[in-house]
């Protein structure tokens, strides 16, 4: 049982980490090290993923959002077996002496031990601080233990593009937020440069003269990039409707490649977004537009999550918009 965890004893290795940190920096005439927390990181992870990966995610986040990061690996359905240990992620900035360092615990556990491990992530978060939990299985989303943690954190992020069903599981969040809980979803997050190019279109005073005559929205989706559609097109049908503008909204499944296009369509006014290759292609009428777009990678999208604390009004309704679309047919 999680009892075998005793948070007294894991926060007593954590300061006996900082204290050996602290030594070897001295003693090599070094400029010493300073400990850095700006939250605390809860990662709810498959023990079959790769460890590395993550740990190089984790790696590159720390310069920009210094967290305690609690890593949790469940190993499905076996026999209690906890586990834990406690190391030091530490850089040092460009021109500097001094490492800057951030502390990080593993625990490894049965899927049964979850629920026990829900006051042991209290004892162990940073004070004061935000937690963030970031869940990167479906599998484990879908536990009642999920929602009870992320019912204690400041933010819950998931990624609904590796749901096997993204309708089920846009309506579970949504229903989930609705209940309070405050969400990030990085299919959304994928959405950001779509979101702010197709704005740009509309700071020309030409184009916005045409928004009155939008009829159709047209969103195609393929591969696991279902939730992106139904976001697309939730965001614009609201951000329309804002305007006055009530268009029909088509959203449909193309192939499985992972892709998505855009349309917004009038009588005499035509806008299309694409992915072409690391490219975004815009066109308006007759003329096109390029930015670069690669593909984004969990660093920079849990970059971009991490910087945000607060609710998004923005992406709330349009999750609640998307989940509402995807799931009228049913």
């Amino acid at each position: 049982m999680a009892g075998a965890l005793v948070p007294d004893k894991i926060l007593h290795e954590v300061n006996e980490l900082w204290a050996s940190l602290g030594r070897e920096a001295h003693g090599e005439g070094g400029a010493g090290v300073l400990r850095s927390c700006t939250m605390t990181l809860v990662v709810l992870d498959e023990a079959a993923e790769d460890a590395a990966a993550l740990g190089e995610t984790l790696a590159a986040l720390m310069p920009e959002h210094p967290a305690r990061a609690i890593s949790i690996r469940l190993r499905g359905a076996t026999e209690s077996a906890l586990s834990e240990r406690v190391y030091s992620q530490c850089w040092m900035p460009f021109g500097q002496r001094r490492q800057i360092c951030c502390e990080q615990i593993e625990i490894t556990a049965a899927d049964a031990d979850l629920a026990d491990l829900q006051p042991v992530l209290l004892a162990l978060a940073a004070p004061d601080l935000p937690l963030i939990l970031w869940c990167r299985s479906p599998r484990l989303a879908a536990m009642p233990e999920f929602e009870a943690m992320a019912d204690l954190a400041h933010k819950a992020i998931v990624d609904t593009t590796a749901f096997p069903d993204a309708k089920a599981a846009l309506r579970r969040i949504a229903d989930q937020a609705a209940r309070g809980i405050l969400f990030g979803d990085l299919a959304w997050t994928r959405l950001t440069r779509w979101r702010s190019m197709l704005s740009q279109v509309f700071e020309n005073r030409n184009y916005l003269a045409q928004l009155a005559g939008i009829r159709n929205i047209a969103v195609t989706w393929g591969g696991t990039y279902e939730a992106l559609g139904w976001y697309m097109a939730a965001w614009l049908r609201d951000a329309l409707a804002d305007a006055g503008v009530r268009p029909s909204v088509s959203v449909k499944a193309e192939g499985t490649q992972s892709l998505i296009r855009v349309e917004l369509a009038g009588e005499s006014f035509r806008v299309n977004l694409r992915r072409e290759s690391d490219r975004l292609v815009v066109a308006v009428g007759d003329a096109e537009y390029c930015t670069n777009l690669t593909e984004p990678t969990d660093y920079l999208m849990m970059r971009e999550e991490l910087g945000i604390v607060r609710r998004d009004v923005i992406f709330e309704r349009s999750l609640a918009s998307a989940a509402q679309l995807a799931n009228a047919g049913d």
